[in-house]
C-alpha cells in the first residue's frame, strides 16, 4: 500500500499557471499508475489525467488537454500536474490517486488516495 500528499494548490487568477505536486511513500512507486482527479463544490469527482507506470503513457480529459501536463519522477516518487491557461472551471480540490499496475481513468479504479489540495481560479 501507498500513501500520497498533494500539494501546490491555491488561488490563482484565469490564465495564470500553477503545479501540483503528490509524493508518494510507502510500496515501489515505479509500478504504480497515476492519476489526478478533481472535485467542484456540488460535483462528482471527475477524472483529469493519468499516467501508466513502465510506459509512461499519458491521458487527459477533453476539458484539461493542451492546457495540463502530467509527468512523473519514480527516483523522486513524485507526480506531477502542471497545469497553464487555468479557467475558472477549474477550481476544484484535486486529488492524486494511486493503482498498483493496470490502468484506469475511474476514481473506482483506485484504491490510494491523497487527502486532496484546493485550486482556485478567480476571473
Amino acid at each position: 500500500q501507498v500513501q500520497l500528499v498533494e500539494s501546490g494548490g491555491g488561488l490563482v487568477q484565469a490564465g495564470d499557471s500553477l503545479r501540483l505536486s503528490c509524493i508518494v511513500s510507502g510500496d515501489a512507486f515505479s509500478v504504480y499508475t497515476m492519476a489526478w482527479f478533481r472535485q467542484a463544490p456540488g460535483k462528482e469527482r471527475e477524472f483529469v489525467a493519468i499516467i501508466a507506470w513502465g510506459s509512461l503513457n499519458t491521458y487527459y480529459a477533453d476539458s484539461v488537454k493542451g492546457r495540463f501536463t502530467i509527468s512523473r519522477k519514480d527516483v523522486e516518487k513524485t507526480v506531477y500536474l502542471q497545469m497553464s491557461s487555468l479557467k475558472p472551471e477549474d477550481t476544484a480540490v484535486y486529488f492524486c490517486a494511486a493503482k498498483r499496475l493496470g490502468w484506469g481513468t475511474a476514481d473506482r479504479d483506485y484504491n490510494a488516495w491523497g487527502q486532496g489540495t484546493q485550486v482556485t481560479v478567480s476571473s
